[in-house]
């Protein structure tokens, strides 16, 4: 994951409520698939498995957060399960094992979550974090982003 990848998800889950959240770990857990993929294919074994291991902790996250008292909670640690045995067995094989179809699951679990989460009204769950404004200045020769996050002093002129 690039940096400004990073930067962009701090500021989601900085306003994410929970819906959103769940939505976000999911994309984290794809990106950590996609690293893993890239990284066995090109024979670093060591940094797949690193990669692996960081698609782990998400899933992890994902069924500890699951509550238990609805009915989809059952057939989702199920699959949750199954997802989890898979990235076990990547560890222990050193490649990826059912990647393809470990993916697939995830992402059609994340896109009914993403539906989901389109009618959560709910606030933010961070509180009292840092506004941060974004936006383009003209260079000498080109365009440049600029991020504040609201509390810098060096905004402006100074004399």
């Amino acid at each position: 994951m690039t940096r400004e990848q990073q930067q962009g998800y701090q500021v989601r889950i900085m306003e994410a409520n929970r819906g959103e959240l769940v939505v976000i770990i999911y994309e984290l857990f794809l990106i950590s698939m996609d690293d893993a993929r890239s990284a066995f294919k090109k024979g670093e074994s060591e940094e797949g498995i690193k990669y692996v291991k960081k698609a782990e902790g998400f899933l992890q996250e994902l069924m500890g957060s699951l509550d238990k008292r609805y009915e989809i909670a059952e057939p989702l640690m199920r699959l949750y399960r199954y997802v989890y045995e898979q990235l076990i067995f990547s560890v222990l094989r050193r490649k990826l094992v059912n990647d393809e179809t470990v993916c697939h699951v995830m992402e059609r679990l994340k896109d009914a979550f993403a539906e989901v989460a389109k009618k959560d009204n709910s606030e933010p769950l961070m509180e009292h974090t840092q506004k941060i404004y974004a936006g383009l200045t003209y260079g000498k020769s080109s365009l440049n982003e600029v991020l504040l996050s609201g509390d810098e002093m060096n905004r402006g002129f100074q004399a």
